[in-house]
């Protein structure tokens, strides 16, 4: 009987603790198809932007994102991103990311000849204000102690 109640508190110990994913996979097609083209980052705005410098998604200072180049492909999630913002260091990376049904874009920056599902890092953004020809992407950042808003404001470019 004692064997029989010790089991039973560690299963259910077992199950209390099983881990959640932090974002759910299962997508939200309408926004990622909304998404589909070609888009350029038109600005990037943050409480404290003229004192603090925030590098984005560990590439460059997020001023060099204004001007950059992105293309989403909805039916794969796959696209590409471009740098070349002048004063700064052009880069040119593949991407995979999706938008899943919390709203949150899902994003990986990929090193050439490198398969998505061998990348373990990416990069959990917000969607907000999507149009037909623009949208939001927000990121979180820790400013001494507080959580501030970091907006990436896309615009379309069409082509």
């Amino acid at each position: 009987m004692k064997k029989i109640i010790l089991l039973g508190i560690m299963s259910v110990f077992i199950f209390a603790c099983k881990s959640k994913s932090v974002t759910s996979t299962n997508t939200d097609n309408k926004p990622q198809v909304a998404m589909k083209g070609n888009w350029t980052i038109s600005s990037v705005t943050y409480p404290g932007s003229q004192y603090i410098k925030v590098n984005s998604f560990g590439i460059a200072d997020s001023g060099c994102f204004e001007g950059s180049m992105w293309k989403f492909v909805s039916n794969n999630n796959k696209g590409n991103m471009t740098l070349s913002n002048a004063g700064c260091t052009s880069f040119t990376s593949p991407i995979t990311w999706f938008v899943n049904k919390d709203h949150q874009f899902i994003l990986k920056v990929l090193d050439a000849g490198i398969k998505a599902k061998k990348v373990r890092e990416g990069y959990i953004l917000m969607v907000a204000n999507q149009t037909e020809n623009s949208f939001q992407l927000i990121d979180k950042i820790d400013v001494g102690g507080k959580m501030t808003d970091v907006v990436y404001q896309f615009q379309k470019v069409n082509k």
